[in-house]
C-alpha cells in the first residue's frame, strides 16, 4: 500500500468540511519523518494541525499501514518553501516573488493575479542608460521550476 496516497486520502477526508484548508504535500522520509503540509487560505490553525494529526495517526495504527516507528509531523508551509499549487499562488497575491524559470533564468516581481496555468506578475525591468520600467508579464505556470515568496526586511 502506498503510504502517502492512504496519508492524502486520510488528510483530504478529514478536511472535507473546511473548503477553505488545502492539503499542499505529503512526503514519507527514509528516516521515519511522515511530513503533511496543509494550508488555508486565511491560513491554519494550531488547532487544525492537531485534528489533522489525530485523524492521521489513529487511521494509521488502526490500518497498520506503516510497519516501521515513524514521526507524524503536520504543518503549514514555511515562508522558505515552494509555492506548488494555485490556490498558494491565490493567496500570496500583493507579495514579491522570486522565480526560477524552467530556463534557469530568474526573475522577480510582485504577484498581481493566478489562475488558468498562469501567474502576472508586476516586474521592474531596468535596462542599461534608460529609467527602470514596471512591466506587466503574464508567465505559464509551465515555465516555471520554483517560486519562492521573497521577505523583505527593510
Amino acid at each position: 500500500m502506498n503510504i502517502e496516497k492512504r496519508v492524502t486520502e486520510l488528510v483530504e477526508e478529514k478536511i472535507a468540511d473546511k473548503p477553505n484548508l488545502f492539503l499542499v504535500d505529503v512526503k514519507m522520509h527514509s528516516n521515519g519523518k511522515l511530513m503533511i503540509l496543509v494550508d488555508g487560505d486565511n491560513g491554519i490553525g494550531i488547532d487544525d494541525c492537531v485534528a489533522i494529526s489525530r485523524h492521521v495517526g489513529f487511521h494509521l495504527e488502526e490500518e497498520n499501514v506503516i510497519e516501521a516507528a515513524y514521526n507524524l509531523e503536520v504543518s503549514s508551509p514555511g515562508i522558505d518553501t515552494p509555492l506548488t499549487l494555485e490556490r498558494q499562488y491565490t493567496k500570496n497575491i500583493g507579495r514579491n516573488l522570486g522565480i526560477k524559470m524552467a530556463d534557469g533564468t530568474k526573475r522577480e516581481g510582485i504577484l498581481k493575479a493566478a489562475g488558468s496555468g498562469t501567474i502576472t506578475i508586476d516586474e521592474t525591468i531596468k535596462q542599461k542608460g534608460k529609467k527602470a520600467e514596471v512591466v506587466e508579464s503574464v508567465i505559464p505556470t509551465e515555465n516555471i521550476s520554483e517560486t519562492k515568496v521573497l521577505i523583505s526586511f527593510k
